[in-house]
């Protein structure tokens, strides 16, 4: 039994050897409701195509792991009900029990990885969530930086998240942390923030050249490159501070815990913004599929 399937554009574009850029689903059944979610997942598909390089949205499907969806999967997965949120732990199980699952950062990840896919755009990766000396609340996505060989890019880390830890633990992973044209950073809504980033670089050739020396050093993992947010688009730092406390204390409050923090912050941000924050992560989304794509053109160019 194979153990994912290529829709007809990725398989078309890897027997080419043409740029990939790998997309995750928990986007389209976890980040908004329909019918927005379908129409910012085929907007982020467009934008990958218009910058040269082929989308492939990774999603497990009636327990088939599917590399690239078609217009009429992506709607049936933008509409499903009881979707898994996988990651590594309980991806295997949805897909030996006939399931269907969106795919996290540390999913998407390894279902790159399987179809030879080595650039990842997203929107932010999870990481250490405060509070996390009691509660040993960690994203598994920091763990599949670590392992898995695929160079991710995200607007940082979710802002809602403990940021200096979640760079702690990227170091102690031998993760690197790439900015994007800047010495800071990014914290999701925000271009900035007080933390300086461990490393910095300024064009796509550059990363596409680091990812390529990993691989013949034989060296795990992958990188992190921290793409901030398009100036225009983002909601300060100053701005967030209060909504982001306000929003952790609901959740400490109503018993919130594990998978569902994270979507229950988002949303309750979403709802103090006024829908400003998730006009600011479709712009990010975006603005890292366009770097993504260029990255993994690179990366073509560089094994050519």
């Amino acid at each position: 039994m194979t153990l994912f399937v290529m829709s007809p554009e990725v398989a078309a574009a890897k027997d080419a050897g043409t740029p990939i850029v790998a997309l995750e689903s928990t986007i389209i059944t976890h980040g908004m409701p329909y019918p927005q979610n379908v129409e910012v997942a085929r907007q982020v598909e467009a934008t990958v195509r218009e910058s040269g390089a082929t989308p492939a949205t990774i999603a497990v499907l009636n327990g088939t792991l599917h590399i690239g969806l078609d217009d009429a999967q992506l709607n049936a997965l933008a509409t499903a009900k009881d979707v898994m949120k996988v990651s590594r732990a309980d991806m295997p199980v949805c897909m030996a029990t006939g399931r269907t699952g969106a795919t996290t950062v540390a999913a998407t990840m390894i279902g790159a990885h399987l179809a030879g896919i080595s650039v990842f755009a997203t929107g932010g990766i999870g990481g250490v969530h405060k509070g996390a000396e009691t509660s040993f609340d960690i994203s598994a996505d920091l763990t599949e930086l670590a392992a898995t060989p695929v160079t991710v890019v995200a607007a940082g880390a979710k802002a809602i998240l403990d940021l200096p830890k979640t760079l702690e633990v990227l170091e102690t992973q031998g993760v690197p942390v790439i900015a994007y044209g800047q010495d800071s950073f990014p914290a999701f809504w925000s271009q900035t923030s007080e933390l300086a980033a461990p490393l910095r670089l300024d064009t796509a050739a550059e990363i596409a050249a680091s990812h390529a020396m990993r691989a013949r050093m034989g060296l795990p993992g992958g990188q992190l490159v921290a793409n901030p947010i398009p100036k225009e688009a983002e909601i300060s730092a100053d701005q967030l501070a209060p909504i982001i406390a306000q929003a952790t204390a609901e959740a400490e409050a109503q018993g919130i815990t594990g998978k569902g923090v994270t979507p229950f912050l988002l949303g309750r941000i979403l709802e103090l913004t006024d829908g400003k924050s998730l006009e600011a992560n479709i712009a990010l989304v975006l603005n890292n599929a366009r770097l993504a794509a260029a990255i993994a053109t690179e990366l073509v160019n560089h094994k050519s």
